[in-house]
């Protein structure tokens, strides 16, 4: 038997088709938990996660207003939708009509239980936090060392000032071993004299992902640097404990590389 060669597109259009006429997938609903959640535009977009696996879903405009919870990352919910397949790309995703709240996940709780707990403590007290040198001299980037986030760093604290130097401390920004890596890292860095401050950070992910951000070890490794430290985790509407303990928190990587020095360039230009 001589099998039909089709095109790519013939496939996806296939599988589309499959997919869209299933009665079941028409209106579907999922539980499970909410990570990686942000707007474009006017719609919303997050990912359904569970222990096993994940699904990427989108709320369109059209449907905002059925929407009636705060949706936050690490909540347990239960979402109503359509599958629908993007043959171009052949991949797939839950468009959402509602979403109902179960409850809120085990990562989000730990996160919040934590924060009380230090905020408590008063870690994060304004005034325990340390100021910041005015001319640093030496700065520490702990961070992972293939990231764009070092990268921005680096060229921006280049940019302002050309005679810092920038001492790059290789960590793993994610996964079960990176939080004991950021600890090491900051304990490694505390030990030198030459070193002014430190910026610890990382570029964007999921809740998930930033959550080495997130322990109990790193927010007291940071609370116990003598060396001030700024956090950059993430994206401007991501916060984790570490921003919260830190002296200073910066909204991106590349923010936390502008406010660790004055802009020599500007300053000649200006005197």
């Amino acid at each position: 038997m001589l099998l039909k060669t089709l095109t790519v597109k013939q496939v996806n259009d296939y599988l589309k088709n499959i997919v869209t006429g299933d009665i079941i997938l028409k209106h579907v609903m999922v539980k499970g938990e909410i990570s990686n959640l942000y707007f474009r535009g006017q719609a919303l977009y997050f990912t359904l996660v569970d222990e096993y696996s994940s699904l990427k879903c989108v709320v369109f405009e059209d449907y905002i207003d059925n929407i009636n919870v705060e949706v936050k990352n690490g909540m347990s919910v239960i979402v109503t939708g359509r599958v629908y397949v993007y043959e171009k790309s052949s991949s797939f995703q839950l468009h959402v009509f509602n979403i109902e709240v179960e409850g809120l996940g085990s990562l989000f709780l730990s996160f919040e239980r934590l924060k009380q707990k230090l905020k408590s403590e008063g870690l994060f007290d304004l005034d325990k936090k340390k100021n910041l040198p005015k001319n640093p001299k030496k700065v520490a980037v702990i961070t992972s060392p293939s990231g764009a986030a070092v990268h921005d760093i680096i060229n921006i604290l280049r940019r302002r000032k050309p005679s810092i130097d920038i001492m790059v401390v290789p960590i793993l920004v994610q996964g079960t071993k990176a939080s004991s890596e950021i600890v090491e890292a900051i304990i490694k860095v505390n030990k030198r004299s030459d070193v002014d401050l430190i910026i610890l950070g990382r570029g964007g992910g999921s809740f998930e992902d930033l959550y080495p951000f997130n322990e109990e070890i790193v927010a007291r490794a940071i609370y116990n640097s003598r060396i001030p430290v700024i956090s950059a985790v993430g994206h401007e509407t991501d916060f984790t404990i570490a921003d919260f303990v830190a002296d200073l928190r910066a909204p991106t990587p590349s923010a936390a590389a502008e406010l660790a020095v004055t802009d020599v360039n500007f300053y000649n230009e200006k005197n």
